[in-house]
C-alpha cells in the first residue's frame, strides 16, 4: 500500500536546485522570482534531511529572501548546528569509551558524512549516531555504552540476541537526550535482503579521517558509496539527502569505479547502483561520471526504475515496508534470479523481533518462530 503526499512543484524545484551545488545560483535566483510558500519549503527540506544545504544555498542569494523569512531560516539552521554539536560530543564520548575497551568501531552516515563529505558538521542533518561494529562485539558494546547511560531500545533475551545477530543488522539505544540516539550495526542490511557484504573487508579497508574534530577510522570511500546506495535502495531512495550524499561521493575524481563495479557484480546489486546513478542525474541534473559509465555493468531496467522512483520521491510517496508491494519492488531491484530466490526464502523463513513480540515461546520451542513468521507474512500477502 502506498501513502502519497504531493509536494509543490515550485518548492521542489527550489529544493533540488539548492542541493545541486554552487553552480545552480542562476537557477535559484530564477525560481525565487516565483511565489514561494516558505513554511512548505522549510518543512519539505526538513523531511528530506537537506535543510542545512537549502540554508547554505539561500544564504548565498540572501538579497532574494523576503526579510521576514530570513530569521526563520537562520533559526532552523542554528537548531541543526546545535544538535550536530551535541551529537559530536556524544560521538567522541562513545568512541573513547569503546576504544578504552579495545572495541573497534567505524562511524559512518550522519556526522561522519557531514565532516568527510561536506566539510562541515553543520551542513548535514543528523538525527542519531551510527557506528559499524563487529558482530561478536555487540555484548561488550551494550555493556560499555550502558555505562554512559544508553539502554537498548528493544530488550531481547539471550537466545533472541543470538538469533538476531545472524538475521538482523542493528541495535538501537535510547539516551537521556532522546530515543534511538545511537545505532550500532554489524551488517549493512537485514539478512533477508540477500546482500552478503564482507564486513571484515570493510574494517580492513577503513581509513583514518577527521570526524567531530577527532581522527577516527571510517569506511573507505568506495565501501561508503556501496553502503549508502544499499541504504537508499532499502528505503526506495525516499529522501533527497541520500542522493545528495551519493552525488558528492560520486563526484570524487579519485573514486575507484572499477572496484565499485566489480563489487556490485559480485554482490548482485548492479541494478541498485545503476538506478542510483540515474536518479542523481535525473533529480539534480548531474551527469553520470564517465568512469562509472565505463565500469558499472549495464542494466536495461535501471533507467526505467529511476524514472518511476524519481516521481515517487518528488510526490513524497511512502512505502509500507512490510507490504507485499514493497517486497515485490525489492525483488525487482535484483538482477539475478538466485538473489531473488534467496531474498524470498530468507524473508519467509527468518523470524525476528516482530515475531518474538507477537507471542512468547519457551526456549525449547524457539524454532517454532519460523511458523509464526510464515503466518505473519501470509497475512500481509492477503491483506487488502
Amino acid at each position: 500500500m502506498l501513502v502519497t503526499n504531493f509536494a509543490r512543484e515550485t518548492e521542489w524545484s527550489l529544493l533540488t536546485a539548492a542541493c545541486s551545488g554552487a553552480t545552480a545560483r542562476e537557477k535559484l535566483v530564477s525560481i525565487l522570482q516565483k511565489p514561494i510558500r516558505w513554511k512548505l519549503l522549510l518543512d519539505l527540506a526538513e523531511r528530506h534531511g537537506v535543510l542545512p544545504l537549502l540554508s547554505q544555498a539561500l544564504f548565498r542569494v540572501a538579497d532574494q529572501i523576503p526579510a521576514e523569512e530570513a530569521p526563520v531560516l537562520k533559526a532552523r539552521y542554528q537548531a541543526n548546528l546545535h544538535k550536530a554539536l551535541f551529537l559530536s560530543r556524544e560521538l567522541i564520548r562513545i568512541v573513547e569509551r569503546l576504544s578504552a575497551e579495545d572495541i573497534e568501531v567505524l562511524p559512518y552516515k550522519g556526522l561522519a558524512l557531514a565532516e568527510t563529505i561536506y566539510g562541515d558538521i553543520a551542513l548535514r542533518q543528523s538525527g542519531d549516531i551510527d557506528l559499524l561494529i563487529r558482530a561478536n562485539d555487540l555484548h561488550k558494546v551494550r555493556e560499555a555504552v550502558g555505562d554512559l547511560g544508553f539502554t537498548p531500545h528493544t530488550e531481547l533475551s539471550d537466545i533472541e540476541v543470538a538469533a538476531y545477530l545472524k538475521s538482523g543488522y542493528e541495535c538501537a539505544f535510547d539516551g537521556t537526550a532522546g530515543r534511538n540516539l545511537l545505532e550500532v550495526q554489524w551488517a549493512i542490511q537485514p539478512r533477508f535482503y540477500a546482500v552478503d557484504f564482507d564486513m571484515d573487508g570493510i574494517f580492513q579497508r577503513a581509513v583514518s579521517k577527521s570526524v567531530a574534530g577527532r581522527k577516527m577510522r571510517t569506511p573507505s570511500t568506495e565501501d561508503l558509496y556501496i553502503i549508502l546506495a544499499l541504504h537508499a535502495a532499502k528505503h526506495v531512495w525516499g529522501r533527497l539527502i541520500w542522493l545528495c550524499d551519493l552525488a558528492r561521493i560520486g563526484a570524487y575524481a579519485t573514486l575507484n569505479w572499477r572496484w565499485i563495479g566489480t563489487q556490485a557484480s559480485e554482490l548482485g546489486i548492479v541494478r541498485i547502483v545503476r538506478t542510483t546513478l540515474w536518479l542523481v542525474q535525473r533529480v539534480f541534473g548531474i551527469p553520470i561520471p564517465s568512469p562509472a559509465e565505463e565500469s558499472i555493468p549495464r542494466d536495461d531496467r535501471a533507467r526505467e526504475f529511476a524514472e518511476q522512483i524519481e516521481a515517487q520521491i518528488a510526490n513524497e510517496t511512502e512505502y509500507d515496508v512490510e507490504s507485499l508491494g514493497y517486497f515485490q519492488l525489492m525483488l525487482r531491484l535484483r538482477e539475478r534470479a538466485a538473489d531473488r530466490i534467496r531474498f524470498a526464502s530468507r524473508l519467509l523463513f527468518t523470524p525476528g523481533p516482530g515475531e518474538w513480540a507477537v507471542v512468547k515461546l519457551p526456549k525449547s520451542l524457539f524454532p517454532l518462530y519460523r511458523v509464526v513468521r510464515i503466518t505473519r507474512i501470509a497475512a500481509r500477502v492477503v491483506r487488502p
